[in-house]
C-alpha cells in the first residue's frame, strides 16, 4: 500500500504528455522533448515510478547524459523521489568506473594506463614530430579533429577520406593532419597514457571481446536511460549497443531541433531513426513549455519553424505555459563597440533594478566576441564570468588549485569529508572561506577557488555507488581523488561550474543552461550564420544555434546585431535567421510569432532606405514608427517635461475642436510625448521629430516652439486657433 501510495505521488503534478512519458511500457521509449518542456522530471519520474511500482531494481538502472552537471541532477531528483542507488553519469564517467572495475582482468594484471587530461600537449608534441610549429590555439584545433575522428570511429589511415566526405574545415591539409593523428596514437602509446575517446573504445572492447565481462556487465545494468540523445556520437552509440546486447529496455529522450555539436562527431541520426531501429517503440512529444514566456515561445516557435532539412521532420511547435511577459527587443547598432557599450548599460540597469548577475547572460557565436563584452562590462562595473573550460580551468590560480588538490590526497586522511578537504588544501595556495578581497582581480580569484568549494559540497552531496555485483547496493563516502577526477573530466568537456556575475558564453556552452535575462548579440551573416556554413545541412545547424540560444532565456530576451564591425566599416545584413518583423510598414516588434515569416537580407536592406532614427539614449536603431516619433526605446527612460505635456495636450484639445477633427489628427500621443521629451527650442529640432513634416510645421510651428519656451495655451491667443481652422 505505501509503495502504491508512492508510485502515485510520482505521478501527481505532471501534465498529460509527460505522464504518457513516465507510465509507458517496458522496452524502447522515445521521448521528445522540447526545450524547457520538463524532460529531466519526465525521465526521473519514469525511472521512480518503474522502481516503485516493482517493475524494476533501482540498482540495475544506468541513465547516460552528456555533462556531470546533469548527471548529478538526475541522481539528486531521484533521491527526492525516493529512488537512490541509481547510476546517473556521463557516457565518459560510465565507461572509465567500468574500464576501472574491469582494468585487472582486462589487463592481465598491469596498471591501468593514466587518462590524460586534455590532448593538446600530446597533439603539439606529435605535430613537431611531423615538422608542424603549432601553437596552442593551432594544437586545440589539431586535437578538435583527432576527437571528431575517433568519435567517429575513424582510423588515422581512414582520416583524409572521411574528413573529405564530411565536409570539414580542417586546420591543415587533411594529408597532414593524418600524419599528426598517426604521430599522436604513437606518442600515447609509448608514453603509457590514454585519452578519452579510448578509454570508451576500451570499454566496448571489454564487452565485445569478453563474454564473462559482456555477462557481468549486462547482468548489472538491465535498463538505459539516455538523455540529450541527438548529441550521441558513433562510439557513443557503439557502447550502448554494447552495454545493451540486443536487449530493448532503454528510453532515448531528445530534441532534433537542439542539434548543434555535429562539428565533434554528434549526430541525431539515431534519434531520428529510433523508431525504425525499434518498431515497437513508443514515442511521446513533450511541447508544454514551462521555462520561457509565451513571447520567447512565439520567437523560438518563429525561427525553428522555417527550419528544413533531417531534423525539420521532428520539429516541436512549443506551447509556452507561463504569464506574459516582455516581448524580446531587437536592437541595431552602427558597430560593435555601440553594440557592445549598449548591452553593458542595460546589465548595469538590470543589476540595479534587483536582477541578480548570475541571471543575466550575454550569448554570441563565437569566443572571440568575448571580449569587447567583458571590457564593456567592466567600465559599468558589472561582474561577468566567461564561460568556457579553456577560460575557467586555465586560469592559474584553478591550475594551481588542482595541483594542490592531487598532492593534497597524500597528505589529507581519506575519510575527510570532501568540502573539508578541499578547502584544507586551498589554503596551500592562499584561499580562506571567510577572507573574500575587495573587487577587482583578487576578487576574481577568490570567486573561482570559492567555485571549485561550492562544486565540492555538491559533489559530496550524492553518494558514490559501487558500480559492479550485487555489491552495488552499498554506497560510499566520495573522496578527493574521485573529486580530481570530476574535476579532470570537466576540464575536458568544457564543464566549468557557477561563479557569480553575468555570464558571457558562446552559444555552444549556454546549451542545457537558463537564465532569467539573455542578450543575443552579433546577429548578422557571416556570423550566425559563419560564413563556413556552406552547405544546406550546415546552414540549419546555425538556425538551431539561434533557437537554442533564444531559449535559454526564461523572461527577457534582447537580440541585437551592428551594421558594422567598426565605426566607418564596411555595412553588414542583419542573419537571415531573425523573424519579420515590420510586414506592412507598421513596424511590428519580433516576439510573439505573428510575424512568423524569416526575411532574407536584401527585404530588410529595402526597408533601412528610410531615414534611420537612433535611440538619443542608447544609440540602437529604432524600427518600430512610435519608437522612433519619441527618439528612443520603448524600454529606456524618459525624461518628459509633464508641464509642457499637459499644455500641449490642451493646446491640441482646443485646435481639434476648433476644426472638428480627432484630436491625433493635430498630432498623435507619440508626437506629443516626443515634443514634451525632447523640446525642440528652433525649426531644425522640431522637423527632426518624426511625425512633423512641413504641411504640420506651416499649421503648427510657431504655436509649438511658443509653448516648448514656456508660453500657455490661453497666452498663443484664441484668435491664431479659429485661424488654424479656417
Amino acid at each position: 500500500m505505501v509503495v502504491h501510495s508512492a508510485a502515485e505521488s510520482v505521478l501527481a503534478g505532471l501534465d498529460p504528455e509527460q505522464r504518457s512519458a513516465v507510465t509507458a511500457p517496458a522496452g524502447p521509449v522515445c521521448i521528445l522533448a522540447g526545450a524547457g518542456t520538463g524532460k529531466t522530471r519526465a525521465v526521473t519520474s519514469r525511472i521512480a515510478h518503474r522502481v516503485l511500482t516493482g517493475g524494476i531494481a533501482g540498482r540495475h538502472v544506468l541513465a547516460v547524459t552528456f555533462t556531470a552537471r546533469a548527471a548529478a541532477e538526475l541522481r539528486a531528483r531521484l533521491t527526492v523521489l525516493g529512488v537512490p542507488g541509481v547510476q546517473a553519469r556521463t557516457f565518459h564517467a560510465a565507461a572509465l568506473r567500468q574500464v576501472r572495475y574491469f582494468a585487472p582482468r582486462l589487463l592481465s594484471g598491469r596498471a591501468m594506463p593514466e587518462l590524460l587530461d586534455s590532448k593538446v600537449r600530446v597533439v603539439t608534441l606529435a605535430a613537431a614530430k611531423v615538422g608542424l610549429r603549432a601553437d596552442r590555439a593551432a594544437a586545440r584545433d589539431l586535437a578538435g579533429e583527432i576527437e571528431w575522428a575517433k568519435s567517429s570511429l575513424v582510423e588515422p589511415g581512414e582520416y583524409v577520406v572521411a574528413a573529405a566526405r564530411a565536409l570539414r574545415e580542417t586546420p591543415y591539409e587533411p594529408a597532414k593532419v593524418a600524419e599528426v593523428f598517426t604521430a599522436y596514437e604513437r606518442l600515447k602509446r609509448s608514453s603509457g597514457v590514454i585519452d578519452f575517446e579510448d578509454m570508451l573504445r576500451a570499454a566496448v572492447w571489454g564487452i565485445e571481446e569478453h563474454p564473462d565481462v559482456a555477462e557481468q556487465v549486462r547482468g548489472q545494468y538491465r535498463h538505459f536511460v539516455v538523455d540529450e540523445y541527438q548529441d550521441v556520437n558513433p562510439l557513443q552509440q557503439r557502447l550502448l549497443d554494447a552495454w545493451l546486447g540486443g536487449r530493448d529496455d532503454v528510453t532515448v529522450v531528445g530534441d532534433a531541433s537542439q542539434t548543434i555539436y555535429s562539428f565533434t562527431g554528434a549526430t541525431s541520426a539515431y534519434l531520428i531513426d529510433f523508431p525504425r531501429r525499434h518498431r515497437a517503440a513508443t514515442v511521446v512529444r513533450l511541447v508544454r513549455d514551462y521555462r520561457s514566456t509565451p513571447q520567447v515561445v512565439g520567437l523560438a516557435n518563429a525561427v525553428i519553424g522555417q527550419a528544413r532539412g533531417t531534423e525539420a521532420r521532428l520539429r516541436l511547435e512549443l506551447h509556452g505555459q507561463r504569464p506574459p511577459g516582455p516581448e524580446p527587443e531587437l536592437r541595431i547598432f552602427t558597430d560593435e563597440p555601440a553594440e557592445a557599450g549598449a548591452v553593458a548599460a542595460r546589465c548595469r540597469t538590470l543589476v540595479d533594478g534587483g536582477t541578480p548577475a548570475k541571471e543575466i547572460a550575454v550569448l554570441f557565436r563565437t569566443n572571440a566576441q568575448s571580449e569587447a563584452y567583458e571590457k564593456a562590462l567592466t567600465e559599468v562595473g558589472v561582474p561577468y564570468v566567461v564561460q568556457g573550460a579553456e577560460r575557467f580551468f586555465e586560469r592559474a590560480e584553478v591550475r594551481q588549485a588542482m595541483v594542490a588538490l592531487r598532492a593534497a590526497t597524500r597528505s589529507i586522511p581519506g575519510d575527510t569529508p570532501l568540502p573539508i578537504a578541499v578547502r584544507e588544501a586551498l589554503t596551500a595556495v592562499g584561499w580562506a572561506p571567510d577572507a573574500a578581497p575587495p573587487g577587482g582581480a583578487a576578487r576574481e580569484r577568490w570567486e573561482a577557488l570559492a567555485a571549485l568549494v561550492q562544486l565540492a559540497e555538491e559533489y559530496a552531496a550524492t553518494p558514490e555507488v559501487l558500480p559492479i555485483g550485487e555489491a552495488a547496493t552499498v554506497e560510499r563516502q566520495v573522496t578527493l581523488t574521485d573529486f580530481n577526477d570530476e574535476l579532470a573530466r570537466r576540464a575536458a568537456q568544457q564543464h566549468v561550474p557557477t561563479v557569480d556575475g553575468v555570464t558571457l558564453a558562446s552559444l555552444h556552452s549556454a546549451k542545457g543552461l537558463e537564465w532569467d535575462a539573455v542578450f543575443l548579440v552579433g546577429l548578422s551573416e557571416g556570423t550566425l550564420p559563419t560564413s563556413y556554413a556552406r552547405t544546406p545541412e550546415q546552414v540549419e545547424e546555425e538556425r538551431r544555434l539561434l533557437y537554442v540560444g533564444i531559449t535559454r532565456a526564461r523572461h527577457w530576451l534582447w537580440l541585437s546585431y551592428a551594421s558594422a564591425r567598426s565605426p566607418g566599416g564596411r555595412a553588414r545584413r542583419p542573419s537571415r535567421f531573425l523573424p519579420q518583423l515590420d510586414r506592412g510598414g507598421g513596424g511590428e516588434r519580433a516576439g510573439t510569432g505573428r510575424a512568423g515569416g524569416v526575411v532574407g537580407a536584401k527585404r530588410v536592406v529595402e526597408r533601412r532606405r528610410t531615414p534611420v532614427v537612433s535611440c538619443r539614449i542608447c544609440g540602437a536603431t529604432l524600427l518600430a514608427g512610435a519608437d522612433r516619433k519619441l527618439g528612443r526605446c520603448p524600454t529606456c527612460p524618459s525624461d518628459i517635461d509633464e508641464h509642457l505635456y499637459e499644455r500641449l495636450c490642451d493646446w491640441r484639445a482646443r485646435v481639434a475642436g476648433a476644426q472638428r477633427v480627432p484630436a491625433y489628427v493635430v498630432f498623435t500621443d507619440a508626437t506629443l510625448v516626443a515634443l514634451a521629451e525632447r523640446r525642440p527650442g528652433r525649426v531644425e529640432e522640431l522637423i527632426a521629430i518624426a511625425g512633423i513634416g512641413p504641411r504640420k510645421l506651416g499649421l503648427y510651428g510657431e504655436e509649438v516652439l511658443a509653448l516648448v519656451a514656456g508660453a500657455t495655451v490661453d497666452e498663443i491667443g484664441p484668435e491664431k486657433t479659429l485661424e488654424i481652422s479656417s
